[in-house]
């Protein structure tokens, strides 16, 4: 398993969550445990996530480090459950890391963070939406990104707020169809986006799961079709929504538009791979790097430190999340000066910073739960090749388009 030895930014968080009957010696290299999907189809999105803790590592390494101690971050690769839950075991005996960062795809951190929880060992994630890793009542485990419910949320009111009036039409006249992949991440958003649009009296006329590994979406764009979808709210990876709108060029139909739920519609990847079919779709996601700066102070200087490591653009706003998020741990570590789990756990949860003063615009409170309250998605659009925020207005670039895909086509 690949070892990654960096000054200590992760040093010290890693340090300060110390697991119980694990001795570090005086100045002795703290490892971390890393735990994200390197290979497997959720690969890309990992890796970026993982280069995103990387870089606030090797910056804070370089800045002096955490509690005097260097830093060692130990991969572990989550291609699925199962070898989320034997990698995160393997971290925590074999390799004896100190806290475990993670994980970009909740069914992995869900996994994951029963194990670490058994044994004592802080969980710190920086990707996965899903409510219910939060909800457990588990004391170790702690999040610095917004909720699937924050996403279901955000995706309805776009409806309303946004669309409707473009379209300059009553809300309740749009037919919105509910599209998910069936596991954790696509379940959890899809719930809440029903009971969001229940609530708001707006007009569901489908909504169907379909597996991620699916390699043919003929069925379900035909059940669209069938019932004559204007919207579609669409959670899924990269490859699903690569089919989906291959399948719909393929049957010559579409809706009057597509809100993803984050994950591959993030993705420069999956824009370059559509062209101009993807051009208009919106997406509710994490902070993207067409972002007011005003409100998101840093984001440019992590794009530089991105380009300098990497040598290429960011693929996605997933890495400017981890970072923030290892930021935030790392620094509750440095507060609480120990490695000891439970002066972590007070450090983390006393976090107090304002919204609008970090480089994704959120700001940092944590409930008893281990959930950052202030972290909430935007709302963003491709335009021309560019994902753009469009919403809240203070953090916009941009004003939302109406149509969505090739206006020649």
């Amino acid at each position: 398993m690949q070892q990654i030895r960096r000054r200590p930014l992760l040093a010290g968080l890693a340090a300060a969550v110390a697991a119980p009957g694990i001795a570090v010696a005086q100045g002795a290299d703290l490892k971390f445990g890393a735990l994200f999907p390197f290979s497997g189809g959720l690969a890309l999105l990992g890796d970026e996530s993982f280069r995103g803790l990387e870089v606030a590592a090797e910056e804070r390494n370089g800045t002096g480090g955490l509690l005097g101690r260097q830093i060692r971050l130990v991969k572990g690769d989550a291609v699925d459950q199962a070898q989320a839950t034997s990698e995160v075991r393997r971290l925590m005996t074999a390799e004896r890391v100190l806290a475990v960062f993670g994980t970009y795809a909740s069914p992995l951190s869900f996994a994951a963070t029963q194990v670490t929880e058994l044994q004592g060992v802080p969980y710190f994630e920086m990707g996965a939406i899903s409510d219910p890793i939060t909800e457990r009542g588990f004391r170790y485990v702690f999040r610095t990104c917004p909720r699937s419910s924050d996403f279901g949320a955000a995706t309805v009111a776009a409806v309303p707020n946004t669309l409707a009036p473009i379209y300059d039409v009553d809300p309740k006249s749009l037919r919105i169809a509910v599209m998910f992949e069936d596991a954790l991440y696509g379940q959890t958003v899809s719930g809440f986006q029903e009971q969001q649009l229940r609530a708001r009296g707006l007009t569901m006329v489908e909504k169907l799961g379909y597996s991620a590994r699916s390699v043919d979406m003929a069925s379900v764009i035909q059940r669209l079709r069938g019932v004559n979808a204007d919207i579609v709210l669409h959670t899924g990876y990269q490859n699903d929504i690569v089919l989906f709108f291959r399948g719909m060029q393929e049957a010559n139909w579409k809706p009057r538009m597509v809100i993803g739920s984050g994950a591959g519609y993030s993705l420069t990847d999956t824009a370059r791979a559509l062209g101009p079919a993807f051009n208009g779709v919106m997406n509710v996601d994490f902070t993207q790097f067409a972002v007011n700066e005003r409100f998101a102070p840093g984001v440019s200087a992590f794009v530089d430190l991105y380009k300098r490591r990497y040598g290429s653009e960011p693929r996605s706003g997933h890495s400017l999340t981890n970072y923030f998020g290892a930021k935030v741990y790392l620094d509750a570590v440095q507060r609480a000066g120990a490695t000891e789990k439970d002066r972590i756990r007070t450090a983390v949860l006393a976090t107090d910073i304002a919204d609008g003063t970090t480089a994704t615009g959120w700001g940092v409170r944590f409930d008893e739960r281990g959930q950052n309250t202030r972290a909430k998605p935007f709302l963003l659009q491709w335009q021309d090749g560019n994902q753009v925020t469009v919403f809240p207005q203070e953090a916009a670039v941009a004003q939302l388009r109406g149509q969505m895909g090739d206006p020649a086509g």
